[in-house]
């Protein structure tokens, strides 16, 4: 064959390429896959990821292989903004304080309808579409989350006196009973938790699901804790995302003002987490197609991962 002549196995190869670099990513994340094997994973699942139809299917599609690959995913999701687009509908007027929905009788009804029903059936059904097998249920489930009145203070900015502020039917974890999440992750199903728990006198109670995830994964001594929020982790004081700390490291961070804002009580609940014997939690852009296996099951990951000392 001459020199002008084309190649007859070039137009082969070429085809090879794709499947080839597809073999060698797997072929790499397979150290990854092993340490998490049969490890339970808490994953939060909220903001815009939840809005965007892509990114719903690409995070069914984590979830689906997190299975597949013989992890524990634990889902807990939010609805924020399907709640908010409810009550506009009723005409139920929202407020809120310190970042928290204050939920009179009539917004908890909506609450429960939306997180229970709607938003968490979607999820479940979106995963089960995918070859997945998941199953819905919430904090009120056996027991799983009883919660208390949540109750919050702050500063009357014309007095300059404490006051108590009444969220309403907002609750915060007393006690998990984690059974009921054990026993369907022991049978292969995926539980998609919603944030509701049940008080003592039965009392439903809307609890931040960032809360109740924290909650959880305390509860289930989980290997890894994903927060998916709508940023992408901790940033350094040049806005560069840091990959990886230690809690000394995050709280030294907070003290000289790194960490600043709302990203503080998140980290500080990070922190708790840990405390609880959660090996490492992770603050990630749930934006990122493909973020938890990404973070999971790649080197680097591509949120902020904190862990003990």
């Amino acid at each position: 064959m001459s020199a002008a002549e084309p190649d007859p196995n070039e137009e082969f190869y070429r085809g090879l390429r794709k499947p080839s670099i597809a073999a060698e990513i797997l072929s790499e994340a397979l150290p990854y896959m092993q340490r998490y094997d049969q490890a339970t994973v808490v994953i939060k699942y909220g903001g815009h990821a939840m809005g965007d139809a892509k990114l719903a299917e690409s995070f069914a599609r984590d979830i689906v292989m997190l299975e597949q690959a013989s992890v524990k995913p634990v889902v807990v999701h939010g609805g924020g903004p399907q709640i908010a687009k409810l009550l506009n509908r009723l005409g139920i007027k929202s407020e809120f304080s310190g970042g928290l929905r204050v939920t009179d009788a009539a917004t908890v009804e909506v609450v429960e309808m939306v997180l229970a029903g709607s938003i968490n059936k979607g999820i479940v059904a979106e995963i089960n579409a995918l070859g997945g097998h998941a199953c819905g249920i919430s904090g009120k489930d056996g027991n799983l989350m009883i919660a208390k009145k949540l109750t919050r203070t702050e500063i009357d900015p014309d007095s300059a006196i404490e006051r108590v502020v009444d969220l309403g039917f907002v609750g915060d974890p007393e006690e998990v009973n984690p059974r009921i999440v054990q026993v369907l992750a022991e049978n292969e199903i995926i539980p998609v938790v919603a944030p509701l728990g049940l008080a003592r006198d039965g009392t439903t109670y809307n609890i931040n699901a960032d809360t109740f995830a924290s909650a959880l994964a305390g509860a289930l001594k989980a290997k890894r804790l994903l927060l998916l929020t709508d940023v992408a982790g901790v940033l350094d004081q040049n806005k560069k995302l840091i990959h990886r700390l230690t809690v000394s490291q995050a709280r030294a961070m907070i003290a000289d003002g790194t960490i600043t804002g709302g990203m503080i009580p998140k980290v500080e609940g990070c922190i708790s987490v840990i405390k609880q014997g959660v090996e490492g939690v992770v603050i990630l852009d749930g934006r990122v197609p493909h973020a938890v296996l990404l973070e999971l099951f790649t080197e680097h990951g591509v949120g902020t991962l904190i862990e003990r000392d």
